[in-house]
């Protein structure tokens, strides 16, 4: 007959599990409230979850802090992400925001992935967000990794920084075991999509030779739609059929119609 495990901590688990949460707290609050348990910490951490789920928003964030003061290596991080969720769920962005600088700060690294992410959803203005994500991004963790880098990208391709947005989304598909990779490529496609536009505006407005710039304003007009600028396209078109140069007007209206 295999042995039982009679620890408290376990009682107290399997309780939770069973749906008595009265009684898994009756237990872990007597474990956390003794200083000198060897548990205390793992306890109080224990007795925050079960109070949150039982709706005792107030003492389970007493429990988390209870948790927190303790120093723990691991669970100290673990509540100060407990406490952080809450007050997110409750729309106090400052405690919360607190609480996931606090879950950074004790070193557990578990929780950093996590604090990051969350410090990008609470940040005040773009730098601070950007700062945030990069953080997150940097710690290497397969799925935050990934979220970081697809809404960092977004943001540096909003503010005109394709080349900077290509660097992010490349960093991530290099995390080992990054997941949403197709994600992550659609997004280095579309950042490519932009920085090739402004290397083609750059030969348009260079000039050249008749058929060089008729290849790059062909190039440009039929990129632009692919980044819903259709406006700008047929701009591009009006400037190489209304060209003084007959000889570059010529060849653009060759190529625009060759599909026709």
């Amino acid at each position: 007959m295999p042995e039982v495990d009679t620890r408290p901590l376990e009682t107290a688990r399997r309780l939770a599990e069973d749906g008595d949460l009265d009684g898994a707290a009756v237990i872990l609050a007597e474990l956390a409230a003794d200083p000198e348990g060897p548990d205390r910490a793992q306890a109080a951490v224990g007795l925050a979850v079960v109070l949150e789920e039982r709706g005792d928003a107030p003492d389970a964030r007493a429990a988390a802090r209870a948790a927190l003061a303790t120093g723990h290596p691991e669970f100290a991080g673990q509540a100060a992400c407990l406490l952080a969720r809450s007050f997110e769920r409750d729309d106090l962005p400052d405690q919360a925001r607190a609480a996931w600088q606090a879950a950074l700060g004790t070193g557990n690294a578990a929780c950093a992935p996590l604090a990051h992410m969350g410090l990008a959803r609470l940040a005040v203005g773009p730098v601070e967000a950007e700062e945030a994500l990069r953080a997150a991004l940097a710690t290497g963790e397969p799925e935050i990794s990934s979220l970081a880098a697809q809404r960092l990208a977004e943001i540096l391709l909003e503010e005109g920084e394709a080349a900077e947005a290509a660097g992010v989304l490349v960093e991530a598909l290099s995390v080992p075991d990054v997941v949403e990779t197709a994600r992550l490529r659609v997004l280095l496609g579309i950042a490519h999509l932009e920085l090739a536009c402004a290397e083609l505006t750059g030969a348009v407005e260079e000039g050249g030779d008749a058929e060089t710039g008729a290849l790059a304003i062909e190039l440009l007009a039929r990129t632009l739609p692919l980044r819903g600028r259709d406006e700008d396209a047929e701009r591009v078109w009006r400037y190489g059929l209304d060209s003084a140069d007959e000889e570059l007007a010529e060849e653009v209206r060759l190529r625009r119609n060759r599909d026709a």
